[in-house]
């Protein structure tokens, strides 16, 4: 489900005027693009690269060197799960095949509908409510697969 270029286009220009026409700007930009849109689309890149009179490789080579720019649009809900150590060790892993099952998406997919996101998270710093995921901003800990379940149906 793509965004019309003409919608996107005129949020960008709102979000654009907003910075400065300079090549220091770049960064900024790209996040406050990512922050109205959720991601960074190839039309966003390129009303980026006219704004900033740059190339749109350009843009793609600082944003990409960067893991906290998107390129697809994330899902209404964005499920981290933690597979550090102690989350890993306490049944992370048990947890991520759970919600792989439960959606039918892998670590780093959106499904269809554009409802969740998966992703795979290092470490929240929460070691003591291990295993723990993450929808949206909201901390669920001490998880096992039968409560990501009753987490994922509260969403439905």
């Amino acid at each position: 489900m793509k965004r019309p270029a003409a919608n996107i286009s005129e949020g960008l220009q709102e979000t654009l005027q907003t910075y400065d026409q300079h090549l220091d700007s770049l960064i900024p930009i790209l996040q406050g693009v990512q922050k109205k849109f959720g991601y960074i689309s190839e039309d966003a890149v390129e009303c980026i690269a006219q704004y900033l009179d740059v190339s749109q490789s350009y843009i793609y080579g600082v944003a990409t060197f960067y893991t906290q720019f998107r390129f697809t649009r994330p899902g209404d809900h964005v499920i981290r799960v933690c597979l550090g150590t102690a989350c890993y060790v306490r049944g992370g892993s048990q947890i991520m095949d759970e919600i792989d099952r439960y959606l039918g998406i892998s670590p780093g997919e959106t499904t269809s509908d554009f409802k969740f996101s998966l992703e795979r998270v290092a470490c929240f710093g929460s070691c003591a409510l291990s295993p723990v995921i993450v929808v949206d901003d909201k901390v669920y800990g001490r998880m096992t697969p039968r409560k990501v379940k009753k987490i994922l149906e509260e969403f439905e």
